[in-house]
């Protein structure tokens, strides 16, 4: 039986270039509520340019709910689509990777 990526299909990705982050936003009891984001920047490994995930954070009173796994599949799913590869430094997101390795072809390999 394997596990839903997201539990939470109403919950939107924002994407805030500005400001490195890509947030998620949900409606919770009739308001928007924000959930959580994850940093990330972009550069230039070897000749490709990259999207390095730095964190993942959620509010505390949204934890534990599968948002974490929400933004991680959404954001992923997004880069790719957009032909990016990608780079963590974050744990979520390495754990993310180990439990859904179909994303792993997607990260840029590290000279």
């Amino acid at each position: 039986m394997s596990v839903q990526k997201n539990v939470h299909p109403a919950a939107v990705l924002r994407r805030d270039e500005d400001r490195g982050r890509a947030e998620l936003w949900d409606t919770i009891d009739g308001a928007e509520t924000f959930i959580g984001f994850i940093g990330y920047t972009e550069e230039n490994i070897a000749g490709q340019q990259v999207k390095r995930l730095q964190h993942t954070i959620i509010s505390p009173q949204h934890g534990r709910r599968g948002y974490a796994r929400c933004l991680v599949t959404l954001l992923l799913d997004e880069l790719i689509e957009e032909g990016w590869s990608f780079i963590s430094e974050c744990s979520y997101i390495d754990q993310y990777l180990h439990r859904y390795p179909e994303y792993r072809k997607h990260q840029a390999p590290v000279s």
